[in-house]
């Protein structure tokens, strides 16, 4: 496959070639899927960009749709995998793609599949893998946190998804967007957030701006906890109630008998008990993390 040639053939992402192939396969959009289609070839590109792809790399898509990422990614990487739930699409994607020999198509619910043998069936021979996608804006926290924690080896996750979402995956502390889906990204991963995407670059469009964000995955996590399982454990209990006081919060979790216990835990971790969950760093979470194992009051 010479894909000098591929690349200067008419590309999925615009109007008029994305109407044409919807048409032509009589589909129809199914709202509970979140299907929005981009043809905005400028926000490919950034797309594409962010990811660094190359012939030695891999690429992971999950919710191809009719193929206008898929197409940029068999053009850039060395192999792509693309999983999609909608049986429908998988003859459309096998149409517009089958120029590609580097494809693989699955159907699959991601947040059900294994995705681990990929690996090993279609990635074996690349340097590296990223995960490129435009996802389901009502499904993008458990895909995310499903990449993160089940650990698989990937270099990073260049993702379009709601604006508010990638803003609250980069937010610092201190800001009403920080919260548990900070700290978990964060702990995982350096965010950038790559550009904002108007709702005009889809068919149909959202109803809402949506934005590129590049999760670079760390080595190693920014700060040390003897327990993950139980640092995000309380992580959760801190932002159970946004308004209320870090202390109020981690009461309510532990239960009232241990109020005071509490205070005194959180005064030996360095933190006011009359602080919010907003405000405290990873760093932070992590030492009232130790302290309260050191107190017996986790396990």
């Amino acid at each position: 496959m010479d894909k000098s040639v591929v690349r200067s053939g008419a590309d999925i992402a615009t109007p008029s070639r994305t109407k044409e192939i919807i048409r032509r396969h009589g589909f129809t959009f199914r709202k509970s899927l979140g299907q929005n289609f981009l043809i905005d070839k400028n926000i490919l590109d950034k797309i594409i960009a962010a990811a660094d792809l190359g012939p030695t790399k891999g690429a992971l898509e999950i919710g191809p749709g009719i193929g206008a990422l898929t197409e940029r990614l068999a053009q850039e990487a060395g192999q792509v995998a693309a999983v999609e739930i909608d049986d429908r699409l998988i003859p459309i994607l096998r149409d517009v793609l089958a120029i590609y020999d580097n494809v693989t198509l699955l159907h699959a619910d991601v947040l059900k599949a294994d995705l681990r043998p990929l690996w090993n069936e279609r990635f074996a021979e690349c340097e590296s893998v990223s995960v490129v996608a435009n996802l389901p804006y009502y499904v993008t926290t458990p895909i995310v946190m499903k990449l993160l924690e089940d650990k698989l080896p990937v270099e990073s996750i260049v993702v379009m998804v709601q604006k508010e979402v990638a803003e609250r995956m980069a937010a610092a502390p201190g800001g009403k967007e920080y919260g548990a889906l900070s700290i978990a990204v964060q702990y995982y991963c350096e965010p950038e957030y790559v550009c904002t995407v108007p709702p005009g670059s889809f068919i149909p469009a959202p109803n809402v701006e949506s934005a590129v964000i590049r999760l670079k995955r760390r080595s190693k996590p920014p700060v040390e906890v003897a327990s993950e399982e139980r640092f995000f454990r309380i992580v959760h209990a801190a932002f159970a109630q946004r308004r209320k006081t870090l202390h109020n919060n981690l009461t309510a979790f532990f239960g009232k008998d241990r109020k005071a216990e509490l205070a005194e835990v959180l005064s030996a971790a360095g933190i006011a008990p009359e602080r919010r969950g907003e405000t405290l760093s990873l760093a932070e979470f992590a030492r009232l993390e130790g302290a309260l194992a050191e107190a017996g009051l986790v396990k």
